[in-house]
Parts: C-alpha cells; structure tokens; sequence
C-alpha cells in the first residue's frame, strides 16, 4: 500500500471568485455561483455583498441587508492575498458605498476576465437609492468590465433602447452596449421574447452570434441569470474562448431549468447538475 507523497505538489484547479450577494434559499446570487462552479469544473469562492432573503410573509418580497463596506475589503483582501484570480464575477453590488469599494479593488487587481452581470434594480431599495447604486455601477464597474451578461431590462438601461421586442432589437442593443463599455456582450432574452425559442445574443465586435434553445415553459426561473454569468465565469477560467463560454453556459443553463428545484414559494430555482 502507498501513501502520498507529502512533498508532492497539491493539484490546481482554476479559480472563479464571485462578488455577489447571499440569496436565502439558495437559488440564486452567491449560491447559485458557488454551486455553477463547482458543476463546471472551477475551484470557487465568494466575497459577500450583502444578504437578500424573501419575505414569506409580505407577498414573498425582498429583504435586503447590505455588508458593512470594510467586510466585503476584508473579504476581498484575503482571498487575492491566497489565490493568484484572474477571474472575476461581480454580480449584485447594492449600494453606493459598495460598488466604490469593489470598483476600487477591482482597479488594483485588474482581473483578465471580469464578467459583469449587471443589477441594476437593486432589490429592497427605495427607487431613489436604486437609481444611485445603478448609476454608480454604470459609471465605476461597468468601464472595468471585460464581459458583460445583462437581462431583458437591463439590455435596454445599458443600451439606451426605449424597447426590445425581437431579435433584431436585442441584436441592436447588444452592439450598443459593446460600444458603450468595450466589453464582450451576453443579451438575454429569455423568456421575454415572443417565440418557441429562448434567445440570447453574443457580440465581441467582431463576431454576433444568436444562441437558440427551446423554451422551458414560459415564466422566469429564480437564479437563471446567476448562472449563465457563473457558467460564462468558470468557462473562462478555465481557459475557453469567451464565444466557447457563451456556448456551454446557454447550454449548461438550459439543462439547470430541465431540473429546477420546485418550492413552496411562488417561483422555482434552477438545480445545476
């Protein structure tokens, strides 16, 4: 019988921070992250921003608790102290106060991929305050950002686009918002687009490609966008192409929503396998 070798050196594995918020119920934000991760292959931590849970009690909304600034620095500061990252995923911010911190380190590091999943309704704030986090995100994160993966809604803030309604609109907003940030774009268009399909659009300025699949029913899956951002983020840790990473993490998505988890709340989460 053998034994390891204590001098031999640990394996590697590619690894994939993501700063994100905590999502209760483990169907989206850090969570879902964390588990994308580990499914695609990638060695993943997680630096908290703040810590979201549902309100069963006031018709499932969002409560919302932000992290102390100082934490989410302390957090970040270990880990890029730890690891040599090179990828990033930022995913929701929340406040002001927040994003300038992460953008701050985010400066320092200069992550080779930066994969940016834009929260621009900061869930559980007053408009007003949502209206200060998401201009402040579009003016310090979004410039950093080396890929950008935003929804239906946030296609349309980021693009400047009054509406989008098919192909062709989500087309033109994704090459709108490659001018606006320089950044390889990922526009969703989910289940909000009419039409058998769910569709989404890669655009590096170079390359536009629309990716197909199927719908799975017709309402949003808790942690959906989450995911595909991940998958794109442990894709390109390990390496891939960012058009090999829109690719597999549609692809990886889809399989999620086949098996979503069912729940006594009024939506259910994607269950990555």
């Amino acid at each position: 019988m053998t034994t390891p070798d204590a001098a031999a050196p640990a394996e590697t594995a590619p690894i994939a921070l993501t700063i994100a918020g905590s999502e209760a119920t483990g169907g989206a934000g850090a969570q879902a992250d964390l588990k994308t991760f580990q499914a695609l292959g990638a060695f993943g931590i997680a630096a908290l921003t703040c810590i979201v849970s549902f309100d069963p009690k006031a018709d499932w909304g969002h409560r919302f608790v932000p992290v102390d600034p100082g934490v989410i620095a302390d957090q970040l500061e270990a880990e890029l102290a730890t690891y040599d990252i090179d990828t990033i995923k930022v995913g929701m911010l929340g406040t002001p106060a927040t994003i300038e911190t992460v953008a701050g380190v985010l400066r320092q590091a200069r992550p080779r991929n930066l994969v940016l999943d834009p929260v621009l309704i900061c869930k559980g704030q007053e408009p007003g305050a949502a209206l200060d986090t998401d201009t402040a995100l579009k003016e310090q994160v979004l410039p950093l950002a080396t890929f950008v993966t935003p929804n239906h809604f946030e296609s349309m803030a980021l693009s400047g686009l009054d509406a989008i309604e098919d192909e062709d609109d989500l087309v033109a907003a994704a090459r709108a918002i490659h001018e606006r940030s320089g950044a390889v774009v990922l526009a969703k268009g989910g289940v909000r687009l009419a039409g058998p399909d769910a569709i989404d659009v890669f655009y590096d300025g170079a390359t536009l490609e629309v990716l197909r699949a199927p719908k799975v029913g017709d309402l949003a899956v808790s942690g959906a966008g989450c995911s595909l951002a991940a998958a794109v983020t442990a894709e390109l840790a390990k390496g891939a192409t960012p058009l090999e990473a829109a690719r597999t993490a549609k692809e990886f998505v889809r399989e999620a929503i086949l098996h979503r988890m069912p729940s006594r709340a009024p939506f259910e989460a994607v269950r990555q396998v």
